[in-house]
């Protein structure tokens, strides 16, 4: 298995940052068509990709404006990634008035990084756009390059 590390900074504090990544309004913003999100141990992570994927899992912790954890999979039948199989943790850092988000996915199957490092790199572009009060667009998924 392998892990995938992505690290940007955001022009806006963790406490800003943070409900993009429990709210389901505002996850709506950067990721998802459909979100569902009980943002506790044990509660609800699914949200409709692109409008065309279900990524499921559930939340392993939660601790506001610093860590999100959740267990990540495809809900697709086949699919050599299952709902719940892997793990996301994103961490926030302040640095001055920004924050520096890391995610860290691991439990990934080796030949799938490079598709997951698309798709979070998209994902948290958007994110950076959305947290700073802009408007990334609908999520129409990740093009491929």
């Amino acid at each position: 298995m392998a892990e995938l590390i992505r690290e940007i900074v955001i022009e806006a504090r963790p406490e800003t940052v943070f409900p993009f990544l429990v709210d389901p309004q505002k996850h709506l913003a950067w990721l998802g068509t459909e979100v569902d999100l009980d943002p506790r141990p044990g509660g609800t992570y699914r949200v409709q990709v692109g409008g065309e994927h279900l990524s499921v899992g559930e939340f392993v912790e939660v601790v506001p404006n610093e860590r999100v954890v959740f267990t990540f999979g495809w809900a697709e039948p086949g699919h050599p990634i299952p709902s719940g199989s892997t793990t996301v943790t994103i961490s926030l850092t302040p640095e001055g008035e920004k924050t520096r988000l890391r995610l860290v996915h691991s439990g990934l199957p080796a030949d799938a990084v490079s598709d997951h490092t698309g798709g979070w790199d998209h994902y948290l572009r958007r994110l950076t756009i959305a947290a700073a009060g802009g408007n990334p667009g609908p999520d129409g998924g990740p093009q491929p390059s």
